[in-house]
């Protein structure tokens, strides 16, 4: 049954009548007196059910009508503060919401929080922290992210037997025990099973939910997992597209620690790992060896872009890892990876994206003007150096 909450419509009427300032000359307009005390009203209808019998709780209603009578206050209005930002009296601060602990900074310090996006898809292409666009082998087990409050890690297997194109079939993420906000919870997907709950069985853990798990379905059947970690200001997403995983995190520019350690999201692939790497921006591929056109892919290279521009509209960075994917797949359906990626992107957006628009997937002038003679070349070159 419901309980009666008499007290705290008490507590929470008087707290709204305190002096924002802590001066006693602060006292409230009659108009706030009014907001304040059908705020009050409405607090003792919504817990009537569960104060029948109490005293406190009839004296209170009781009192309320000669407030309203002794104030000229009419019991139509609004119920919330309409007082000016300058003078309204702040709000308590949530430590395990990132948002809350920034706005208690106050607005400069909420101003100038940044975010950092990073995600991994197809046969893989890596967006690190620092808006570095790569295609890595990477094979095997490998840290995307390590630090004090997480670990990622993915693993890889070769999409085609014989080739050193990678996806992934595995990621693992590890939330670090933090403060009184949350224990340590681990999350594991796999290509056979992108569940909706962490190892433990939950779905959500520590203060007020600040770590929580929503799913979904993205286009075409693609499954969908989103992880929202309040008390870090971090957003995952994980995706199941056809035979393999992509996954995409927007974190606070401050959370990414550089360390030594191995971590692709921060560092980057290891040179020996890299297959081709393009900088955003540059609007160019980097090739590290010479090779010869392939002979018999110019139908698939063309079944490739077609399926691409389709699927992604705009010839940027996104649209040429798709045609790379496909290539080296074969398979058409595998064009979803690139536009899932991106659609993480739009999702969960770095700060740069605000900032530059040099940076924006949208805008890469260069790489568009260039794609369709240096792609067949790089394409087909990163085909036969394997």
């Amino acid at each position: 049954c419901q309980s009666c909450r008499i007290q705290r419509c008490n507590a929470e009427y008087v707290s709204s009548l305190s002096p924002a300032t802590g001066h006693q000359e602060d006292t409230a307009s009659d108009v706030d007196y009014c907001t304040a005390l059908r705020a009050y009203s409405l607090c003792t209808k919504r817990t009537a059910r569960g104060c029948r019998g109490d005293l406190v709780f009839h004296s209170a209603v009781f009192r309320i009508k000669e407030l309203f009578v002794q104030h000229n206050c009419s019991s139509e209005g609004p119920t919330a503060s309409v007082k000016a930002p300058s003078t309204s009296r702040p709000t308590a601060v949530d430590t395990c919401d990132f948002e809350s602990r920034a706005l208690a900074s106050g607005p400069a310090g909420a101003r100038k929080k940044k975010y950092a996006h990073c995600g991994l898809f197809g046969d893989p292409h890596l967006r690190t922290f620092k808006d570095e666009f790569q295609t890595c082998r990477v094979e095997g087990a490998w840290p995307l992210i390590h630090n004090r409050y997480l670990s990622v890690q993915v693993t890889n297997v070769p999409v085609v037997e014989g080739s050193s194109a990678t996806a992934t079939n595995k990621i693992t993420v590890i939330f670090k025990a933090y403060r009184d906000c949350t224990e340590q919870k681990v999350y594991q997907a796999t290509t056979e099973d992108v569940p909706s709950a962490f190892q433990d069985g939950t779905r959500s853990g520590g203060h007020a939910d600040s770590l929580r798990i929503t799913d979904g379905s993205g286009h075409s059947g693609v499954r969908q997992v989103t992880i929202n970690a309040r008390y870090l200001g971090a957003s995952i997403i994980v995706r199941r597209v056809g035979h393999y995983l992509t996954f995409a995190i927007r974190v606070p520019e401050e959370m990414v620690e550089e360390s030594g350690g191995l971590q692709l999201c921060l560092h980057g692939c290891p040179r020996s790992e890299l297959i081709n790497a393009h900088i955003l921006g540059r609007g160019q591929w980097k090739v590290e060896s010479d090779g010869q056109v392939h002979p018999g892919r110019t139908d698939l290279l063309e079944r490739a872009t077609s399926r691409c521009r389709e699927t992604l509209q705009v010839e940027d960075v996104y649209f040429q890892s798709c045609v790379f994917d496909v290539l080296t797949t074969g398979d058409v359906q595998f064009s979803m990876a690139a536009f899932a990626a991106l659609q993480d992107l739009k999702a969960l957006p770095p700060s740069t994206l605000e900032q530059s628009a040099v940076r924006t997937p949208h805008d890469y002038n260069g790489a568009r003007q260039s794609a369709p003679s240096i792609l067949v070349i790089v394409l087909l070159l990163s085909l036969i150096l394997l």
